[in-house]
């Protein structure tokens, strides 16, 4: 099945129009979730409840593990049906859609009985003491006993649905989630409403994901016959090139995930050593730099499905247009807002909290993470392009660079040199290689692909 709108927008729409088309609506979902995040901690917050509050913070490990089942099945499922598109393999699409799908649920579900079943060693391990446990296991209980299958399946279906380029329909539905999980929390945690407490905002969660989940369903009901997106058990297969194509993108995708984890967590932990007010300094800033981080990887993941197709059929130019279109609008926005930082870190710290000691912490650190953001721009773009062409080896590769070899061991020194202060330049030192080894790795594939797509098809017959 060909749809025309579909190869029009992939094919002949203006770059420009293209890219806001695919990537605005994924945009706006980005900054939705950075509210979404936020939203449980806010409202258990007001209760002013120590153990509430510490029930939210200690499940956060465990629901940023989805992360890493999302990204394996959604980047690796989107990514193979678009290009699969551009090659107008229409059975490799519905077969691709169809692994992504029954997979996430499956693997949701594996999840939730997991946790389920080592639920006591596993709250030790989150660091639940006596007191803590009960509202962190009624937390849970929601979110990942009941809900793990739903919160995966509902943003694996949403880059299911963006890689034929429904991108709208894709953050709709991502986004009514969220913003009906915003609705609920106070409903369900505050005294006015059901008083639930962290279980409350656990259960507005699972109840969100849910509505998420139906709105896809809805959708693909309604635009049966007109859409890519397959979810009939027959097309599910567990066939060999299905497989290694998903995890061979999905699979880096995953561990990225999982590391960028692993450096908060440390990052976290020398921050500690100076006392609470450097750890409040050091999440409010962190969460200002949410805001032009998830800008810029929400446009990565909205140019995704336009770049894979163009790489598929072999428009070069096309791709590489979109690609160098998108870096000149990604870095414009992302270097005016760093001069903002820069210059009203004061201000913006001062938003959150008004003690003097967080704020001069918290100034400092914001200043050191905006310098960053220029290059940790071009690297998602980057790691975009690799995730949309199916270079899982480049994608991996930079995942390891990233935090293993680069960002942990920054932080390690920085520390040393310059105690606390100089954690916040670790992501400088290492987005400043990362983005010098992307603008390499991206203009070698270029001129790859311009030199494959000049070889006359009697050559490429000849040496085939």
């Amino acid at each position: 099945m060909e749809d025309a709108s579909k190869v029009l927008l992939f094919e002949k729409t203006s770059i420009p129009k293209a890219v806001m088309k695919l990537a605005v609506p994924t945009v706006l979902s980005s900054l939705v979730t950075v509210l979404y995040n936020l939203a449980d901690t806010y409202f258990v917050g007001m209760l002013n409840d120590p153990v509430e509050n510490a029930a939210v913070t200690l499940a956060a490990p465990m629901l940023l593990a989805f992360n890493a089942i999302n990204n394996l099945f959604g980047v690796g499922s989107s990514s193979m049906m678009s290009r699969a598109l551009g090659r107008r393999d229409y059975d490799t699409v519905y077969r691709s859609s169809a692994f992504g799908f029954y997979c996430s649920i499956f693997f949701g579900l594996l999840f939730s009985v997991f946790y389920t079943a080592f639920s006591g060693p596993l709250l030790t391990l989150l660091g639940a003491s006596a007191e803590t446990a009960g509202a962190t296991a009624a937390y849970l209980k929601w979110t990942v006993s009941w809900g793990a299958a739903p919160a995966i399946l509902n943003v694996v279906m949403a880059y299911l649905v963006r890689a034929e380029g429904s991108a709208l329909h894709a953050s709709v539905g991502t986004m009514s989630g969220c913003l009906l999980n915003i609705v609920l929390d106070p409903v369900f945690v505050l005294p006015w409403g059901f008083h639930m407490g962290a279980e409350g905002a656990g259960l507005a969660t699972f109840i969100s994901n849910c509505v998420a989940c139906l709105y896809f369903f809805v959708l693909l009901f309604v635009k049966r016959g007109k859409t890519y997106v397959c979810i009939r058990p027959s097309m599910f297969r567990l066939n060999r090139s299905i497989v290694v194509g998903v995890c061979s993108v999905g699979i880096p995708a995953s561990i990225q995930n999982l590391l960028n984890v692993t450096g908060m967590t440390v990052l976290n932990n020398f921050t500690a050593a100076f006392g609470a007010d450097a750890v409040a300094a050091m999440g409010i800033t962190q969460k200002i730099n949410m805001v032009p981080t998830y800008i810029s990887m929400g446009l990565s993941q909205g140019i995704m499905p336009l770049i894979s197709y163009n790489y598929a059929s072999g428009n070069v130019k096309r791709m590489k247009k979109t690609v160098t279109f998108s870096v000149k609008l990604a870095l414009g926005f992302v270097l005016l807002v760093s001069a903002l930082y820069f210059v009203g870190a004061d201000f913006l710290v001062r938003m959150f909290m008004e003690s003097e000691s967080i704020v001069a912490y918290g100034a400092s650190f914001l200043r050191g993470f905006c310098l960053g953001l220029p290059f940790l721009c071009v690297d998602f773009l980057a790691v975009g392009v690799f995730q949309a062409t199916g270079m899982g080896r480049e994608s991996f590769l930079f995942a390891i660079l990233r935090k293993i070899v680069l960002e942990i061991p920054a932080l390690c020194l920085l520390n040393f040199l310059f105690p606390l202060y100089g954690l916040a330049y670790a992501q400088l030192v290492a987005e400043v290689i990362l983005s010098i080894a992307a603008v390499v790795v991206l203009a070698r594939l270029f001129r790859r692909l311009q030199k494959n797509a000049d070889t006359p098809p009697e050559k490429k017959q000849a040496e085939a």
